[in-house]
């Protein structure tokens, strides 16, 4: 039927979800997600190794932005060394965004999971 009314004489059953609201709640729901995610991508977070010889910014949106390696740090006769700082500081940096992320997704009361297509983060139950 048009206009997506009761069919005369039908009524729906008392524990039928009202589909409108919950449409409007995942709508809801999305825009602060997005929202949440854009502030989130802006935000810079630094990795560090070797306390702080290596530093590594990347931003919310996993850009990595600058590398700075103190002078001490750079032994020519063990370039293994400088190469596992630059590891760790990225590995660092990167738990950093994991954790930015899962903060901003738990801040939405969404569990910090992982959101992939057609997850509704518990929005039906």
């Amino acid at each position: 039927m048009a206009g997506g009314g009761n069919l005369p004489g039908m009524a729906l059953p008392p524990d039928m979800p009202d589909l409108g609201g919950l449409m409007a709640q995942a709508q809801q729901m999305q825009e602060r997600l997005l929202a949440a995610q854009a502030e989130a991508a802006e935000a810079v977070v630094e990795g560090q190794a070797g306390g702080g010889a290596v530093r590594v910014e990347v931003s919310g949106a996993m850009e990595f932005r600058s590398v700075t390696i103190a002078p001490a740090a750079v032994d020519p006769d063990d370039v293994e060394m400088l190469q596992d700082l630059v590891l760790a500081a990225l590995h660092d940096a990167t738990a950093k965004v994991n954790a930015l992320q899962q903060g901003v997704t738990e801040s939405l009361g969404l569990g910090g999971g992982d959101l992939g297509p057609g997850d509704l983060g518990g929005l039906l139950g």
